[in-house]
């Protein structure tokens, strides 16, 4: 599974200023350049042409034998109602004609008036932090949020469709604001066709709003109340209560010099200074050091500025030598008071800003005894002492620690703790590390080539220490290996050059006699001048973390440590915060701070699980899950895919052709009896072929199949393909070449599946098969009978999208950005996905929104959003009128570049189809990597857990642990299979729809009952999970020449298309330099369906 590394964003000094800039939507044209005009056959502005707008109904097989949802009938739009014209119903106006949630019209430039702002758009007043402030970041320019103005969008609401309208006449000034008739299809037809053909000289998107970029910025939204739906019920959470401390914190910059980059040398600095100076200078202080620069005190110290000097001796080697003197220049200078009344004020709610320096200096503090005391990774802090040792293979070990971070609540500040394990490298004697590395004996044979490339990416930077000089362990940071054996290996002893053997001088100096002579040594120090050590003389040093890739064993044997049942692990969480003794804890005396030893009650609520709509010709026409679960006993799939014309390939030897002949059989029965379509019979017999030529076989079995059935005018529906248990690469190249190349859908199968063939592991694949192939599972019966709030009163849609960003030690291998939106409304249940490479480890989505220059059409707009917009409108017949975006994978320090970056994405890709097209947004912020666990109450009252343990699905939490101010809640939506349940997180950045509490929390929770690939509610909102697995699975598309080092030939940049169908062009990040080699385009069919699922 790719990880994803929270990375805070590229700094502004590894990109131009005027890129940025430009990203941010302040481009130096003036405002009438700002929107492209419109481009003849879509290709610029302007939905697409009328001949590729025929709506499809119910994807393949549309609603099956005699199913038509409510009102819907037809030839008629979804749902029975009439295409809605562009505007929407009056009541979209808003209040007072005003476009939702933005500030009223003013003169550009002027600060918006902050009276005038709803709490969905966010005030402008009080912003967070106001401006940059010492010691912290400043927020980044607001960019200009592309906004209808009032005269425009009043104009536009619910215009009467106008037979006579020239197509050279915009369509906003073609009539009135009554409502019209239900208009004919072919009224429909001409008005479609009159919005993609209007001409260049159509009138710019008149003055779209900006919001100022002033010193006060936006803030998001607030709560708008709790919800109350559900069953109440209370919770524990692992979040302590921490007392503010009354004091006046100080802060103080330190400089040391000679500078060391190692926060290790620099704490031993001021160690010896606070040991040395604390009575005499320090006024008895306590200070808290973070290492680097800052130093924080309770109160101030008896002078603005001082020097000490302070000198580091090193540990006696027991050889009676002299021991190594290293003196440092210490300067400790006032920089400012950190302030906590803002604190308070923030805390009470009655701050608009978190006053993050504040907060920082707590965490420090609060670090300050157990980094001493334990190897602190991140936030986490580890120790072999803390729980047993596990070993993972391969030279690594698992240590178990515990996470700690302070965080402002509604019940005040709170202290987050949470178990946590990672991996470490064994203290082992290299010879030993290699030993296990490479699996075998490793002096029975040669290094190989291989074999040293692995020892080299599996040592470099690794910290070793000598064994060959009694007690003076001297320690050495790893390089690189030598390309020589030892004992070819020479080095100049003296100016003159002359060369000396290692072997020869380890010999002379240490009486050390090198055994292993045929190994390369290790390079120590840097390139220039290296260092050489043969391995046997060294060990590596204990407590350093492993940050490299683990490999799938490696995986499961930490996932078996880390997986505890609730109850456990809530025991472990308070045993370590009792081990802590906070109250003893001499930094936290120092500053005043306080930490309770109970974990948080909290009111939770149990919310409901959704009804689900099967197809009337099942046995089960609905369902209610129970506790998060249900099966396809009985039921049919509300909308069954057909499958008329497929193939089976078989890459395992160890299955015999008659045994794929009769899984294959029992697969089509099974989907048959689920209620697809599904020929029993494949277009040619399966065959089986050689791993390792996977796309000889593919491509030759498919051309053989086209020969056959493309004389009939027909195409092939779908591919089996049954995979060996352990196939490499081979699963990502079938995908590659199925998905960019054929343009064919297919479902994987393992070969110990293949020889079980499980009747729930049928059911399960059929599943996944339906929604590839544009079927339907399940709807929620409240979608079909128009019950959910600010979805089925207008067009809606919903998307998903998420970052994954290359596994740590990829040095420049691209992230992956991924967009699916739905299609289908109002069921809101199929969802078409994008995906596209971007820059190393950039979280903006790059490719939302963008304009180019084509040599034939001049200014062409285009990107993720605006594909997925016009594939809606074809799929349904109507424009979506509200827009609901769920974005996984942010952190907290990444929430505004975001918003900003990729809401005016939204806002430019909506404008960019019609003038004055602003459909309202919210954008949600989904996060599964935070740390706040919920227990039950009572973990043996039956009816408040789950069979593991866990607290129930549906439970929300939107008080006591959240946010004092602003719109966010946890919710655990799935039930436990093992270990402790981890709640998603949400937080809406932006609400220009007003979503109660009780309406944001209700939907995603059932849209959590709706995810494709199983009968189970899952833990995150469906649109983001899938934008999650197309982003995982486009990994696969980059070419096999990518090295393992993530290095890319460059001869390939710009040879195809991103995979957000922008033709042929090489996609160039802004601003970061190098180009990055676009994916392999999806086929156009692959992307309409859910082919990632």
């Amino acid at each position: 599974m790719v990880r994803k590394r929270r990375t805070e964003l590229p700094s502004s000094s590894g990109e131009s200023s005027e890129s940025q800039d430009t990203a941010a939507g302040r481009s130096a044209q003036p405002p009438t350049e700002r929107s492209p005009p419109a481009q003849q056959g879509g290709g610029g502005r302007g939905w697409p042409p009328q001949s590729q707008q025929q709506p499809q109904q119910g994807g393949r097989g549309g609603y099956g034998a005699g199913y038509t949802p409510q009102g819907r009938g037809g030839s008629q739009p979804r749902g029975g109602m009439a295409p809605q014209q562009y505007g929407g119903p009056p009541e979209y106006q808003g209040r007072g004609g005003q476009p939702r949630g933005m500030p009223p019209q003013q003169p550009l430039g002027a600060p918006p008036d902050s009276a005038g702002r709803r709490r969905g758009g966010g005030s402008m007043a009080g912003g967070r932090g106001g401006g940059p402030t010492s010691g912290g970041h400043s927020r980044p320019p607001i960019p200009e949020l592309h906004q209808a103005t009032q005269a425009h969008y009043q104009a536009m609401v619910n215009p009467q469709p106008a037979p006579s309208v020239k197509p050279s006449e915009s369509y906003s000034q073609a009539g009135s604001s009554s409502q019209p008739p239900e208009p004919s299809t072919a009224h429909v037809a001409q008005q479609f066709q009159q919005l993609s053909v209007q001409p260049e000289a159509a009138p710019p998107t008149q003055a779209i709003q900006p919001i100022a970029a002033s010193s006060k910025s936006m803030r998001f939204p607030l709560r708008p109340g709790k919800g109350s739906t559900g069953a109440r019920c209370m919770v524990k959470a692992n979040h302590f209560f921490a007392e503010l401390p009354d004091k006046e914190l100080h802060q103080y910059d330190v400089s040391i010099t000679p500078e060391v980059t190692s926060r290790g040398v620099n704490r031993a600095v001021m160690e010896q200074l606070v040991r040395l100076y604390r009575e005499s200078h320090l006024g008895r202080r306590l200070p808290a050091y973070d290492g680097r620069k800052s130093l924080y005190t309770a109160g101030p110290l008896p002078f603005t500025s001082k020097e000490f000097s302070i000198t580091l001796i090193d540990e006696d080697d027991g050889t009676g030598a002299p021991r190594r003197e290293r003196p440092f220049r210490v300067v400790i200078k006032l920089a400012a008071r950190a302030d906590l009344h803002h604190l308070g004020l923030f805390l009470q709610g009655r701050q608009a800003d978190a006053p993050q320096e504040a907060l920082q200096v707590l965490d420090i503090v609060l670090r300050e005894l157990p980094t001493s005391r334990y190897s602190p990774v991140g936030r986490s802090f580890y120790s072999p002492n803390l729980g047993r040792r596990q070993p993972l293979g391969d030279g690594l070990e698992s240590w178990r620690g515990f996470y700690q971070s302070i965080r402002p609540t509604q019940m005040g500040l709170s202290l987050n703790i949470d178990m946590s394990s990672t991996a470490f490298i064994e203290p082992l004697p290299v010879i030993d590390f290699v030993t296990q590395l490479l699996n075998r004996d490793v002096l029975s044979r040669p290094l190989s080539d291989a074999d040293r490339v692995k020892i080299k990416k599996a040592l470099r930077g690794v910290k070793v220490e000598v064994t060959h000089r009694g007690n003076m362990r001297r320690k050495y940071r790893i390089s690189g290996l030598t390309s020589q054996a030892t004992r070819e290996l020479t080095f100049p002893v003296d100016d003159r050059g002359t060369m000396k053997y290692v072997v020869q001088y380890f010999q002379e100096t240490y009486g050390f006699v090198i055994q292993h002579m045929q190994w390369p040594c290790l390079q120590v120090g840097n390139q220039q001048r290296p260092n050489y050590l043969p391995m046997e003389v060294c060990k590596i040093v204990e407590g350093q973390r492993y940050s490299k890739r683990l490999n799938e064993r490696q995986i499961t044997a930490l996932l078996k440590v880390t997986c505890q049942r609730p109850h456990d692990r809530e025991l472990d969480i308070m045993q370590t915060v009792h081990h802590n003794a906070y109250h003893e804890d001499p930094y936290a005396k120092e500053f005043g701070i306080k930490i309770s030893e109970k974990l948080a009650q909290v009111e939770a609520r149990i919310l409901p699980a959704p009804w689900l709509k099967y197809h009337d010709t099942g046995r089960e026409k609905d369902c209610l899950p129970e506790v998060g679960q249900w099966n396809m006993m009985n039921k049919k799939m509300v909308n069954g895919g057909t499958v008329n014309n497929w193939l089976c390939i078989n890459f395992s030897r160890y299955v015999q052709e008659s045994a794929a002949r009769a899984f294959c059989q029992e697969l089509a029965q099974m989907c048959h009896v689920s209620g697809m379509v599904f020929n029993p019979e494949p277009v040619l017999p399966p065959y089986n072929a050689r791993p390792d030529q996977v796309e000889k076989a593919l491509k030759t079995r498919y051309h053989d199949a086209m020969t056959k059935i493309q004389p009939q005018k027909k195409e092939l529906d779908l591919l089996i393909v049954i995979l060996p248990d352990n196939n490499g690469s081979l699963y990502g190249d079938l995908k590659r070449i199925c998905e960019t190349d054929l343009g064919l859908v297919s479902q994987c199968c393992l070969n110990k599946h293949v020889s079980k063939r499980s009747k729930q592991y049928l059911a399960n694949v059929a599943l996944k098969i339906n929604v590839k192939v544009g079927g339907r599972n399940t709807v929620l019966v409240d979608a079909l009978s128009r019950r959910i709030p600010l979805v089925s009163d207008r067009p809606t849609i919903i998307f998903g999208a998420d970052v994954t960003h290359p596994h740590p030690g990829e040095d420049s291998s691209p992230s992956i950005a991924a967009v699916v939106a739905s299609q289908d409304w109002p069921e809101v249940t199929k969802y078409a996905g994008l995906v596209s490479a971007q820059a190393h480890r950039q979280e903006l989505i790059q490719d939302l929104y963008k304009v180019w220059q084509d040599p034939v059409r001049g200014t062409v707009s285009g990107g993720m959003i605006k594909e997925l917009l016009i594939s809606f409108r074809r799929a349904t017949g109507q424009k979506p009128q509200r827009i609901i975006f769920y974005r996984d994978g942010v952190s907290e320090g990444q929430f505004y570049q975001v918003l900003l970056y990729e809401l005016d994405a939204i806002r430019k890709a909506c404008a960019s189809l019609e003038p004055n097209y602003q459909p309202p947004v919210t954008f949600v912020v989904v996060q599964k990597r935070h740390h706040t666990r919920l227990f039950a109450s009572n973990h043996n009252d039956r009816r408040s857990v789950d069979r593991s343990g866990n607290i129930l699905p549906g439970t929300v939490v939107d008080s006591k642990i959240c946010h004092p101010t602003e719109f966010d809640f946890y919710l655990c939506s799935h039930a436990g299979i093992q270990g402790t349940s981890r709640p998603a997180h949400y937080h809406v950045l932006w609400d220009e729809n007003e979503f109660t509490a009780d309406g944001l929390q209700s939907l995603t929770n059932n849209l959590c009952y709706t995810y494709a690939r199983c009968t189970r509610s899952v833990s995150i909102v469906p649109p983001a999970y899938y934008a999650h697995l197309a982003a995982f699975r486009a990994r696969f598309y980059m070419e096999p020449e990518t090295s393992d080092s993530g290095s890319m030939t460059s001869a390939a940049v710009g040879r195809a298309g991103s995979g957000s169908g922008a033709g042929g062009r090489s996609t160039r990040i802004s601003g970061v330099g190098a180009a990055v080699r676009p994916l392999p385009a999806l086929k156009e069919n692959v992307k309409k369906v859910m082919f990632y699922c």
